[in-house]
């Protein structure tokens, strides 16, 4: 049987990450990717925090917007600005790709067309089992470690429903350019959906044509969801393209995750990006936390080559101590204001009249410092009160 170091199921930004720095490390590395073309099928708005690309030592020609702006919506309709930057946008074919193609050129083996199936334990080692799509022939494969970064889809076989979110994007081509400020800035639109469930709606510049989308928890019929999101995207060119004829319309439709962060671990399995639940719910971000999740398990499986079980508890435990706190709060903070939406104007209120509150709010834990905690506590006590009021 084929037998290599470190096995990696899927070559989005946690797959890929994982692979690149595994190899990059010694150890001999193989990637199931399930599409023909790395990211070619892969839905997301791309938004990249800031530097994002000198964290994961990535080619600043992925970027297609710098976006220095960030601007909430409540329930009303009503905006806040905030300063971020600059943030930036790219797309998951460029992003994804570009990862996988440094991870081969590391070392590591990116088979595309290979649908992983199954993995079970054999002694220090699993046996995983895929289709050859190409071939048409079922393969196996033993690995000391293996990563799951395999996305939401993941998720719902595991029946992992709550936090799953269904959405449907646009990508919307102009023949001319829309609003200047558009290609400033990441919008993020917060309302109740025709049905009553939050919606989280977002609008995107990207070089060529402006993403724009919405999700919210739960299945929708797909006439429905559209029916919402056309009614959004009309509020979106009203503002920023009311001259611009739309050339062509690309629409995807894909699964989304906003729910509890899982410890990383599965039937002894690391596990990382959205299959291990690591999104931040308020806005859906997870490319930041899934690239550092590669980054963790080629770490941890690199400095526990011949113990995989070791590799496994210093993952989870890494993974634990950089998001576990963090991404709880925030479902913590998306359900408190999903119960009374009127409090979603009074959180952006206070980040826009205090731009300290906003910069500690995009730090990690462990890069807050004694005053910064302090800020986030009072802020946090502060908005408290008067959501509670509300």
């Amino acid at each position: 049987m084929e037998s290599v170091d470190f096995l990696v199921v899927g070559a989005g930004p946690a797959g890929a990450t994982a692979a690149r720095e595994a190899a990059r490390a010694g150890l001999q590395t193989v990637v199931l990717e399930k599409d023909a073309v790395v990211g070619a099928k892969r839905v997301c708005a791309a938004g990249l925090r800031p530097g994002f690309c000198e964290t994961f030592d990535l080619p600043r020609s992925i970027i297609h917007c710098e976006t220095p702006r960030l601007a909430l919506f409540d329930p009303a309709g009503t905006e806040y600005e905030l300063h971020v930057g600059p943030a930036s946008t790219s797309t998951r074919e460029e992003l994804d790709g570009t990862i996988a193609a440094l991870a081969a050129h590391e070392g590591a083996e990116i088979r595309t067309q290979s649908l992983f199936r199954s993995a079970e334990p054999d002694g220090r080692r699993t046996v995983v089992e895929y289709a050859d799509q190409r071939s048409g022939e079922r393969r196996t494969i033993a690995a000391r470690s293996v990563f799951m970064a395999n996305g939401a889809t993941s998720l719902a076989k595991a029946r992992w429903n709550d936090g799953l979110m269904t959405t449907l994007q646009y990508r919307v081509y102009l023949d001319r350019p829309a609003a200047e400020i558009a290609y400033r800035t990441l919008e993020l639109h917060y309302y109740p959906g025709a049905d009553g469930r939050q919606v989280v709606a977002w609008m995107f510049p990207k070089r060529d044509h402006l993403a724009i989308g919405l999700g919210l928890l739960g299945k929708l019929a797909g006439d429905r969801l559209r029916e919402e999101l056309d009614a959004f995207t009309a509020r979106v060119r009203a503002r920023l393209y009311p001259h611009a004829e739309v050339t062509k319309t690309k629409e995807e439709g894909h699964l989304l995750y906003g729910g509890w962060p899982g410890s990383g671990l599965e039937r002894g399995l690391l596990v990382g990006g959205t299959a291990a639940g690591l999104v931040d719910a308020t806005n859906g971000e997870g490319i930041f936390e899934a690239a550092m999740s590669g980054r963790f398990a080629a770490a941890a499986v690199a400095g526990e080559r011949e113990n995989p079980a070791r590799a496994a508890a210093r993952y989870a435990r890494d993974l634990a101590q950089r998001f576990a706190k963090r991404l709880r709060h925030r479902v913590e903070l998306m359900r408190f204001c999903e119960r009374n939406p009127a409090r979603y104007g009074v959180l952006f209120a206070q980040l826009a009249g205090n731009r300290r509150f906003t910069e500690v709010l995009q730090k990690e834990d462990h890069e807050r410092s004694p005053s910064d905690r302090w800020c986030l506590y009072s802020q946090a006590f502060r908005f408290a009160l008067r959501a509670l009021r509300a």
